[in-house]
């Protein structure tokens, strides 16, 4: 079977999941809250209440088959990015690569979170991401990595901590994100109209959690960087556009963390510290690779 079909294939089933966890999860809770606010049109109290007792529950919590059916969809993902990135002789890591291995493990971490907390909220918009990205290594596979570099262990190890700290961060702003809507249906008293989650409180600090988890991957990552240029090149870590920005993304959370224990950051200052160190952190790798291999396409 061709790449291509395959990377359709897991695209499609992710895709079909968002819809599903859309549909059972936030449709089903906004449709129940309307009814119950009044915001339909309901002639009486008796046709409300049938009009309420229409629309199912929505469900809590994944249920067996809803895991099981995630699984799928990542164990294609995951063996397509294997057989691309480490199965091959030649290393090919572009923005395409990066944005799909950032997205498979932002999938699997709230797969795994999933048996802790409940939130089935965030599954759609992880789930309809994946299904974005998983075809973009097959539209755009960028040009394999010249030099022996690409096969020495520092360099795939540096690598590996790259993603991890990029898909932490990616699950981190997604919960930050979700927070403020949250925070704002607060203040409107209809935040019922969101799917299932944990208390605001618990989402912050399961947030700051991610947040220290990814700074201490990117503290990794740079550390790494520079273990791997010396090493490999006998030099220390060349100071380009990708580093500074990497540099300033790490001041950036470093700052954010360093708030919130001394002055307890949060709410919207914590997101927009959050939302900042996130588009430095992407400008350092993802941008400029995607302003290389298709704006200027070099590769």
């Amino acid at each position: 079977m061709p790449d291509i079909v395959i990377h359709v294939v897991a695209s499609a089933l992710y895709a079909a999941l968002a819809l599903h966890f859309w549909q059972t999860r936030w449709r089903v809770q906004s449709e129940r809250w309307r009814v119950q606010s009044g915001r339909w049109r309901v002639r009486s109290a008796a046709a409300a209440a049938a009009a309420a007792s229409a629309s199912p529950p929505p469900a809590t919590g994944l249920r067996t088959w809803e895991r099981a059916a995630i699984l799928v969809p990542l164990a294609v993902h995951g063996a397509l990015l294997y057989s691309e990135l480490f199965a091959r002789s030649e290393l090919r890591f572009g923005f395409a690569y990066a944005l799909s291995a950032m997205l498979w493990l932002a999938v699997l971490f709230y797969w795994l979170e999933s048996f802790l907390y409940e939130l089935d909220a965030m599954q759609p918009p992880a789930l309809a991401l994946a299904a974005l990205m998983v075809p973009l290594p097959a539209l755009f596979p960028g040009r394999a990595a010249a030099g022996a570099y690409a096969d020495a262990f520092e360099f795939r190890l540096h690598l590996v901590l790259a993603m991890l700290a990029y898909s932490l961060f990616t699950i981190a702003i997604l919960h930050a994100l979700l927070m403020a809507v949250v925070e704002r249906r607060l203040h409107r008293k209809d935040a019922t109209a969101i799917g299932p989650l944990p208390p605001l409180l618990t989402l912050e600090r399961l947030l700051f959690q991610l947040i220290g988890a990814a700074f201490l991957m990117l503290t990794l990552t740079l550390a790494t960087g520079i273990v791997f240029s010396e090493t490999l090149f006998g030099r220390a870590m060349r100071f380009d556009h990708k580093t500074l920005f990497a540099i300033l993304s790490w001041v950036t959370f470093a700052a954010l963390l360093a708030g919130r224990h001394l002055y307890g950051w949060r709410g919207r200052t914590a997101l927009r510290w959050t939302l900042s160190g996130f588009v430095l952190l992407i400008l350092a790798y993802v941008g400029s690779r995607f302003v290389l291999e298709v704006v200027l396409g070099r590769g």
